[in-house]
């Protein structure tokens, strides 16, 4: 039986930071998700805007078209990347049960005997 000390103990689980211990393995919640997805698809976008001024400081500076040409380069799959990163779900978990129960089939898909025609 329990005492009263291992109750209390229960209670106050907390890590040496005073910080609750987490007692759950339930997912994300789905605005939390979003928001996440939501800030990295910002900043990979925000990313582009100073990319193209760089170009154009690059090709004033230097006159050359190559490094300009470069940095719009790299910058042209920006919106792809953050468009895939920002759909990018959390990867499941080992333990997560998958969804799909692949049973097979208890009758035949095709039909073994033969069936009278009618000709006319």
């Amino acid at each position: 039986m329990a005492s009263s000390s291992d109750f209390d103990r229960a209670k106050n689980k907390d890590d040496a930071a005073g910080n609750p211990v987490l007692i759950t393995d339930a997912a994300q919640s789905f605005y939390d998700e979003q928001h996440a997805r939501v800030r990295k698809y910002t900043i990979l976008m925000a990313i582009r805007i100073p990319a193209l001024v760089l170009a154009a400081l690059a090709y004033s500076e230097w006159a050359n078209p190559w490094i300009s040409l470069a940095i719009i380069g790299v910058s042209v799959p920006l919106p792809w990347i953050a468009v895939l990163v920002a759909n990018d779900r959390p990867p499941r978990k080992a333990d997560e049960p998958r969804r799909y129960d692949h049973k097979a089939p208890t009758a035949p898909a095709i039909e073994s005997k033969q069936h009278p025609t009618i000709e006319g």
